[in-house]
C-alpha cells in the first residue's frame, strides 16, 4: 500500500493550511493510501532520517521506499492529481 507522510510543525502557517486538504484527501483516498503525520519538533530523529529541510514536506512511499516528495503548500487538486498518479 502507498503511504503519504506529512512532515509538519504546529507553528507552521503553510502546514496549518494543508491540514484540511490532507484530511479531505484521506477521506477520498484512504482506502488506497495510508496517511500519517510526523511533527518535526517532537520527532526530530525521523525528520533527520528523511532529510527534511523545510515544511510542510509530503513523502510518498511504497514498501518502505520513497517514490516521490512534494514541498510547501499545494492546492488540493494538484496534490490529489499527484497522489492519483501513483495509484
Amino acid at each position: 500500500m502507498l503511504k503519504l507522510i506529512d512532515f509538519y510543525a504546529d507553528w507552521c502557517g503553510p502546514c496549518k493550511v494543508m491540514t484540511p486538504i490532507i484530511e479531505e484527501l484521506e477521506k477520498t483516498l484512504g482506502d488506497k493510501i495510508s496517511f500519517s503525520k510526523i511533527n518535526v519538533d517532537t520527532d526530530m530523529e525521523t525528520a533527520q532520517k528523511y532529510s527534511i529541510m523545510s515544511i510542510p514536506t509530503f513523502v510518498l512511499e511504497k514498501d518502505g521506499k520513497e517514490l516521490d516528495r512534494k514541498l510547501g503548500a499545494i492546492p488540493k487538486k494538484s496534490l490529489g492529481d499527484w497522489l492519483n498518479s501513483y495509484i
